[in-house]
Parts: structure tokens; C-alpha cells; sequence
């Protein structure tokens, strides 16, 4: 390669010219797939000299005409539609992970989806009580349906269930008092989020009892003291201990005298046996803990939020407390959440049309016609496809032992082997992502409606096929 290869390319603003967008992201996008082009001949010359570099995309030598150089002008073009598509895309999920964290774990009912749209139009009476003309709160969109659904004396909605642990925490020991826990409990969830951590941010003060697999009754009336703020029990809702354990349940723990914050994680609203083995936000309300947290958008089905509920005066404190406003939820969350809670209502609705509870309760009929299409019409468009028994998840820190056995449609992927062959399916538009087992890829329908079905066949034909 000499240093003319280099001068012949053309400069940056006369690729710009060739692409017919605005300004600035043609130019960045010139740039870019020049300096790409650039570093591609600087590594193929073989060392023998003349690669000096000299002259440049910018300067004044635009070299031989664009029409020359199609490749040139089609890699710019390539890149400025990946510049103007949003970062934040929908894919489909074949993975069979149900709440899958990566992916925003839970997809959202129609209903959702609507109030969302209507709350994202304009303006909306967020904090506007229409009767009285006066301001209001947030929290009344959604607070008399939590009292209807877990039977609380009050509730309190922020941004995620972390968020509500560690402002349960600061409300009623937050002053320097301490929390009970067993050291069973002391659990780790994803993004390092610790409870030790976040007792220590609240303000409280951490106090241990029991050991890893055996926690008593016993063992937390010893640890009791004026000092005691509360007691906390963190649901180990991504893994679980089995053989030689023991813990209080929470009727025993509630009946010690002071207030209990239980952290039931996954938000258990839906009677359905699938989740029996998830604790119920109603249980805990039952046996009167003075706060319940759990999450909005793993097995409620809504979109991410911090659900609490519980005593009254409990209630009263947190929502006063100044970290309240730090943790707020935004109003389109609001609005799903609300939506997804009316679905509720209607235990046989919520069943129905919450696609985790949907996914959760699906038949193996519809599992395996959903499979079946699938495979037709890859094998329609001459791809090689089979229906497989395979294994889903429920994910997203919720049932880590369950099992959802199933159909899934097997794709033998070529020479490039299995890892390929999931990667030009990742990459594909839309994306979709699979999973991996013996050697082949699976894409499972479980996490699948019949129109995505239909996409992600056509995306499998699209990724079996043999460039060019």
C-alpha cells in the first residue's frame, strides 16, 4: 500500500454530500466509516513502506469520483441507519426465560401498554385532585387498589423494590436503631445490591441472629432490645436453601412486638400454582407486618416498581420520610402499574391477559402449536428445524427451582457453529435472542406470541441462510 491509497480517498464533507441526511450525522458518519476504511489499508500493507499517511480524508485531495468507490458510500450509509436507530429496541424473546432481567423482565398487558401511551400524550393529573382543584398525590392513583388487592390499611408505590427496602428500612430504624435479620437472610441480589449494604445506607444498624441454614424463634427474641427499630425479613428470591434449615415464619415473627418489614421480592398477587411456592403479599398483610415490599415487575406482571403496603402508621412514616421524594415513581410506571393492578380485579382477567401470568400458565397444547408453527415455516422457507423437549425458567429472581418443561424448535446451526449462528440472530432486525444446548439453538415459544413466533421464524430463515 502506498500513501496515494491513502490521498485517493475522498474527503470527509464530499461523503457527507453523498448521503442525503442531515449535516452533522452524515459528517459523523463519513468520519467514521472513513477511519475505518483508513485503518483497513494501513493493515493490509505489508510493511514494505509508503503507508506515510500523508494527505487525508479532510484535506484537499478528494481522489477519484464516489461513483468509484460504491463500498465507500454504502459502509457510510450502513452506519448512519445504526446512528439514527434507537439504542433502547424491542426484541423477541425465544430464550424461555420469562422474567428476564436483560431483556426488562416484564412484558406488559395491552392495558399497560394503553395507559401508558394516554399518559405519555399530554398532560394528566398527576398530582392534581380534579374534584377539589387542588393539588394531590401521586400515590392515590394506585393506593386504594393496593388496599383492596392485599387487604393493608395503606400503600405506597416508588421505583423499584430496592428502593422500597431501603426506605422501609430508613422510616422505622433509620435513626440509628437497629434491624433484626437472620443470617440466613443476608441474601445478594443482582447489581451487587446487598442487604447489609442497605441497611448500612438507611441509616439502622445491622444486627445478626441464627447462622446460614437454622434461624429460631429463639434466636430473635434474645437479639430484641429498646433499641430495636425492626425486624427484617429478606425472601431469598434467587436462590434457595434446602436440607438442614430452619426459619421463623412470618406469623411468629410478627407476633414479638415490634414491627416486621418483610421483603417478599417477586410480588405474589395471582393465584396460580405455578407461583404457589412464591410467598403471598396477603399472608404477609395477614399476619400483620407493619410493611410488605415486593416488586412491580416480576411476578405481578407490571412495569418496574417498589410496592409498599401495610400498617397505617407504618405507611405514614415511610411516605414522610425525605427519601420518599428521591424514590418516586414517574408517572408512565404510574400509569402501568395502575392498569396492571385493575386487571386484578378480575383474577380470571389478570390470568388471562398478563402475558407472565399467561406465559407462566400456558398449555402444552398451545405451547406445542405455537412450536409447531415455528418449524414450519422455516422448514417452508427450505431451513432445517425440529421440535425438541427443553427446559424454561421463570427468571428474574422469582421460583428458582422451577422448571417449565415444554417444546422449543432446534435450529443445527452450521459450520460456524452454535455461538454464530445465536449471534446473527441477536444481530438481526429485529433481534432475537435464544438459547444454547447440546451443540444446537433453541427457540423456545413459551416467552413467544403467534405474531412474534411468526417474526422470529422468518429471523431464523434469515440467520440459517449462507452470506450472500
Amino acid at each position: 500500500m502506498s500513501g496515494s491509497e491513502l490521498r485517493a480517498l475522498p474527503s470527509v464533507e464530499r461523503l457527507a454530500a453523498a448521503l442525503d441526511a442531515p449535516h452533522a450525522l452524515a459528517v459523523a458518519a463519513a468520519r467514521r466509516a472513513l477511519a475505518e476504511r483508513r485503518a483497513e489499508l494501513r493493515d493490509s500493507a505489508d510493511g514494505s513502506g509508503g503507508a506515510d499517511g500523508s494527505g487525508g480524508a479532510d484535506g484537499a485531495h478528494t481522489g477519484r469520483e464516489l461513483g468509484a468507490d460504491h463500498d465507500l458510500v454504502a459502509r457510510a450509509r450502513d452506519l448512519l441507519a445504526a446512528a439514527e436507530r434507537p439504542s433502547l429496541r424491542r426484541v423477541l424473546n425465544a430464550t424461555g426465560v420469562i422474567v428476564h432481567t436483560n431483556l426488562g423482565r416484564a412484558p406488559l398487558a395491552s392495558a399497560a401498554r394503553a395507559a401508558v401511551a394516554r399518559a405519555a400524550e399530554g398532560y394528566s393529573n398527576l398530582e392534581l385532585d380534579l374534584e377539589r382543584g387542588a393539588r394531590g398525590s401521586r400515590q392515590a392513583h394506585v393506593e386504594a387498589l393496593l388496599r383492596e388487592l392485599t387487604g393493608a390499611e395503606a400503600g405506597l408505590v416508588v421505583n423499584n423494590c430496592a428502593a422500597a427496602t431501603l426506605l422501609c428500612a430508613a422510616a422505622l430504624a433509620g435513626d440509628g436503631r437497629e434491624i433484626v435479620v437472620s443470617r440466613g437472610q443476608l441474601v445478594e441480589i443482582g447489581g451487587a445490591f446487598r442487604i447489609p449494604d442497605v441497611i448500612a445506607q438507611s441509616g439502622a444498624r445491622l444486627v445478626e441472629v441464627g447462622t446460614t441454614n437454622r434461624t429460631r424463634l429463639g434466636d430473635y427474641e434474645r437479639a430484641l432490645s429498646p433499641a430495636t427499630g425492626a425486624v427484617l425479613r429478606a425472601h431469598p428470591s434467587n436462590f434457595r436453601t434446602l436440607g438442614f434449615v430452619e426459619e421463623v415464619p412470618i406469623e411468629a415473627l410478627c407476633e414479638l412486638g415490634v414491627p416486621v418489614i418483610d421483603d417478599v421480592g417477586s410480588g405474589a398477587l395471582a393465584e396460580l400454582d405455578a407461583i404457589r411456592d412464591e410467598p403471598p403479599v396477603r399472608r404477609s398483610v395477614a399476619a400483620g407486618a407493619a410493611l410488605v415490599c415486593c416488586s412491580g415487575d416480576k411476578l405481578l406482571g407490571g412495569p418496574q416498581a417498589g410496592l409498599i403496603v401495610g400498617r397505617a402508621d407504618a405507611v405514614a412514616r415511610a411516605r414522610a420520610h425525605p427519601l420518599a421524594r428521591a424514590l418516586r415513581i414517574d408517572k408512565l410506571s404510574l400509569a402501568a402499574l395502575e392498569a396492571t393492578l385493575r386487571l386484578y380485579l378480575d383474577p380470571a382477567r389478570a390470568l388471562r391477559e398478563i402475558p407472565v401470568l399467561a406465559m407462566l400458565g400456558a398449555g402444552e397444547p398451545e405451547l406445542e402449536a405455537r412450536a409447531r408453527r415455528i418449524r414450519a415455516a422455516i422448514v417452508a422457507g427450505g431451513g432445517a428445524a425440529e421440535v425438541v423437549l427443553a427446559r424454561a425458567k421463570v427468571g428474574g429472581g422469582a421460583l428458582p427451582l422451577l422448571d417449565l418443561d415444554g417444546p422449543a424448535v432446534a435450529l443445527t446451526p452450521g459450520a460456524e457453529g452454535a455461538d454464530a449462528l445465536s449471534a446473527a440472530l441477536r444481530l438481526g432486525d429485529p433481534p432475537v435472542l435464544a438459547r444454547i444446548s447440546e451443540g444446537r439453538v433453541l427457540l423456545d415459544p413459551r416467552t413467544l406470541t403467534d405474531a412474534e413466533a411468526d417474526a422470529v421464524a422468518a429471523a431464523a430463515l434469515a440467520a440459517l441462510r449462507p452470506p450472500g
